[in-house]
């Protein structure tokens, strides 16, 4: 099986001036279909900008970058932004909705980019799949300021997976969330790559990256550990683990 995110030899050095800071030092990965994959590291780490570089949205100061088998250093910026559309799907802290239009809608939004256009007709039925998967079928006319937090990062999630990308790419997904909600987006996270979709997510979290399968952790500008995750976290026990808590507390 062939990666569908491969990182050779890695580098990225940023200028300001004469000073040099070297974000990324040779870093090496590959991450194959159906990993599930948390990448975990201290302010200054690296992690942010080795997410850019996958997510297509930086390039390397040197080595090379392919996705599904593509060198992103071959590529112009109309044809990496329409490779990035095709093989990328989003998910942010923030949710970055657009506040007057429907969950929906927002859905729809990244499909009026796609080369050629697809049909109203198609759109509709995607996005209406999209928000099925997440769990929010009967939400599809509500706007955001109707949606809790929780609803809203659902809507996201719809939003990067209606061009079925090869790869969900998540920054800090629970970082504006309270303890139930990330732990039922960590849920819909765990069903989707069940059904075979790649994820990759950074969180600087313990108990979040107890989710994924497999957890990178970097320091200094490269990856210091790689490993399958041993005690692996799964959203219903903790549900149910959390409400036993929360119930106890109740009765205190």
């Amino acid at each position: 099986m062939e990666p569908v995110i491969r990182v050779e030899d890695f580098c990225k050095t940023y200028r300001n001036g004469t000073m040099e800071v070297r974000a990324v030092r040779g870093v090496s990965l590959d991450i194959f279909p159906g990993e599930f994959v948390a990448i975990m590291g201290s302010s200054g780490s690296g992690k942010s900008t080795l997410m850019n570089t996958i997510g297509c949205l930086d390039r390397p100061t040197s080595g090379r970058y392919l996705l599904d088998g593509v060198d992103i250093g071959r590529l112009n910026r109309d044809q990496l932004a329409d490779l990035r559309n095709r093989k990328l799907g989003f998910v942010f802290q923030g949710f970055n909705l657009l506040s007057r239009t429907t969950a929906l809608e927002n859905v729809e939004l990244p499909m009026l980019y796609s080369r050629p256009l697809l049909p109203a007709r198609e759109q509709n039925q995607r996005a209406m799949k999209a928000l099925e998967l997440v769990g929010l079928r009967d939400r599809t006319d509500h706007h955001p300021n109707q949606l809790s937090g929780g609803q809203q990062q659902r809507v996201a999630v719809a939003r990067a997976l209606v061009n079925h990308p090869k790869v969900l790419l998540a920054d800090e997904p629970t970082g504006n969330l309270d303890t139930r909600t990330s732990i039922e987006l960590m849920g819909v996270f765990q069903t989707l790559n069940d059904q075979g979709i790649t994820i990759v997510m950074v969180t600087h979290e313990m108990d979040i990256a107890s989710y994924s399968k497999r957890k990178i952790v970097m320091r200094d500008g490269m990856i210091r550990s790689d490993e399958a995750v041993a005690r692996r976290l799964h959203a219903p026990d903790e549900l149910t683990k959390l409400e036993a808590e929360q119930k106890a507390i109740q009765l205190t």
